[in-house]
């Protein structure tokens, strides 16, 4: 009857370690950005999102284990001016009042060769889902551990500039969504 009791809190304490090491990495957003880059008038231009929140479960030892989601405010968008900004909320442009949240979902996270991953999953913008695929490296810095990458899209592809504002002579329709996510395990992220 002992060897069972043993056997059972053998096993408990492995699967206490084990829900360790599977545990959600917690973001340091001050570390962290996302933003877009774009051309207007054919002049590149980069703005950041000021609010966004990403979980990432990671474990360098298991990458294709891992799983991430990404929520972006897209009334944080900031171009540098609280007119602009108001206006890339109206609803030719994010429809920030209708569509609060930009998100991507991954659906897998497969290893592309020496700290670099392929991520794959569902970005979903004003009310518009596309199935996504794009390079991510990742490296370590300290305890915690950084996650960069570029995603290229179509703003149209979104309807991201309705009406006049479909004209790319003006903003063009590539859009590349920069991000650098620094997160670390809970129990050390600061």
């Amino acid at each position: 009857m002992n060897s069972i009791k043993a056997l059972l809190l053998a096993s408990l304490v492995a699967g206490s370690v084990v829900a360790v090491q599977a545990a959600p990495l917690k973001t340091d957003l001050a570390a962290s950005g996302v933003s877009a880059v774009f051309k207007q008038m054919n002049v590149p231009v980069e703005a950041p999102f000021r609010t966004f929140a990403a979980q990432i479960d990671y474990d360098a030892a298991k990458p294709a284990a891992a799983s991430a989601s990404v929520e972006i405010t897209t009334a944080s968008f900031d171009i540098g001016d609280a007119m602009y900004n108001k206006e890339v909320a109206k609803k030719e442009w994010f429809n920030s009042a209708q569509f609060p949240k930009a998100t991507f979902v991954s659906t897998s996270i497969a290893p592309a060769g020496a700290g670099k991953l392929t991520v794959s999953g569902k970005l979903t913008l004003k009310g518009k889902s596309a199935n996504v695929t794009f390079p991510l490296t990742v490296k370590a810095a300290g305890a915690k551990t950084v996650f960069e990458g570029q995603l290229p899209i179509k703003r149209l592809a979104f309807n991201i500039g309705e009406g006049e504002w479909k004209d790319t002579s003006m903003v063009a329709d590539e859009v590349v969504i920069k991000f650098r996510v620094t997160a670390a395990p809970a129990s050390t992220a600061k």
